[in-house]
């Protein structure tokens, strides 16, 4: 069996906010108790609609926003609310991100070897040669040319840009690489290249990606293992085979059923979701979804979310009605 290299643990995160002017202050629930595992090697997809709390977890686990409640495992240390510098500075080693925008996700001052050796610098390294020679021992590695090193970003295309992005993920040795929408801020042309390279590396380099998305058929063909998400909440989560083959909530029957079909004498059924989502700011302890779910009863609007049923092996789904199909 596999290691587990990363595991949540009812990890929750809430953003205080003010109603009004002279209103009491608000809880705005962005991420409510995940419960998810990513093996070592594999890539772990997480999909669901803007808003629904996707970058806000991938943010908690990398310490950009506080954790408000829950914890995570990782690299041998449980990290938590109370968890010291330290603490994150050791697990941090090890993770590396690449951002959507890579128009705004890289400095425009630095030159493309300051660019990529940037997480070097930050963690210590002052050998300017040594900085150089390991940004030239990756940039042919991601597609591009030692001649490039010296160049500034704004000489690059967005699929280029996203290169570097992905060089600098790579230099100071991470593990797990988090993917937060790689693709969708470039032409349709480069979206193949970067995940191609995005497989390339994972077999060189042994890496893990969690790998977030609404390109569900980008899902469908390079995770391993997905979770769907609806305001914060996970609606449904297992091996991605299965959860395409049998999806068991009406929220990823929604989503599946907008994927863009390459045959067109393939007829799919569009479900359009109706109704007005839920307000995440202090939100009841029901089903997030009933109020656009097409089959919502009203149990469903005023009994509390049951928890996650194991619908078959590595397939879990949360919802009222997941054991009545």
């Amino acid at each position: 069996m596999a290691e587990i290299l990363l595991k949540t643990n009812d990890l929750t995160v809430d953003f205080k906010i003010k109603k009004s002017l002279f209103g009491k202050p608000g809880r705005l629930s962005a991420v409510k108790n995940i419960n998810l595992e990513i093996k070592r090697g594999e890539i772990y997809g997480l999909v669901g609609e803007s808003g629904c709390g996707k970058t806000t977890l991938a943010n908690a686990i990398l310490g950009f926003v506080p954790i408000t409640s829950g914890s995570f495992e990782c690299f041998g240390k449980t990290i938590d609310a109370k968890s010291s510098a330290a603490d994150w500075r050791e697990v941090r080693r090890h993770m590396q991100t690449v951002f959507q925008d890579p128009y705004s996700s890289l400095n425009s001052r630095f030159t493309v070897w300051q660019i990529i050796s940037e997480p070097l610098y930050i963690a210590g390294e002052r050998d300017t040669r040594v900085l150089r020679e390991r940004a030239a021992g990756l940039i042919e590695k991601v597609g591009l040319s030692l001649q490039d090193l010296d160049r500034y970003v704004f000489e690059f295309s967005g699929g280029q840009r996203q290169r570097i992005a992905i060089a600098r993920a790579l230099i100071a040795d991470a593990e797990l690489i988090i993917c937060d929408e790689p693709t969708s801020a470039l032409d349709v042309s480069v979206h193949s290249q970067i995940c191609n390279l995005l497989l390339d590396l994972r077999e060189e380099f042994e890496l893990t990606y969690l790998f977030i998305s609404h390109n569900l058929s980008l899902i469908k063909h390079i995770t391993d293992h997905m979770s769907v998400m609806y305001l914060g909440e996970v609606m449904e989560s297992g091996s991605t085979e299965e959860i395409f083959r049998d999806p068991r909530t009406p929220y990823t029957e929604a989503l599946m059923s907008a994927i863009l079909e390459v045959n067109p004498s393939t007829k799919r059924e569009r479900i359009i979701l109706s109704g007005e989502a839920r307000s995440p700011i202090d939100p009841p302890n029901l089903c997030r979804f009933a109020n656009r779910c097409p089959k919502a009863t009203d149990r469903c609007r005023i009994a509390p979310l049951p928890a996650p049923v194991e619908i078959a092996p590595e397939h879990f789904a949360r919802c009222h009605l997941c054991g009545e199909k």
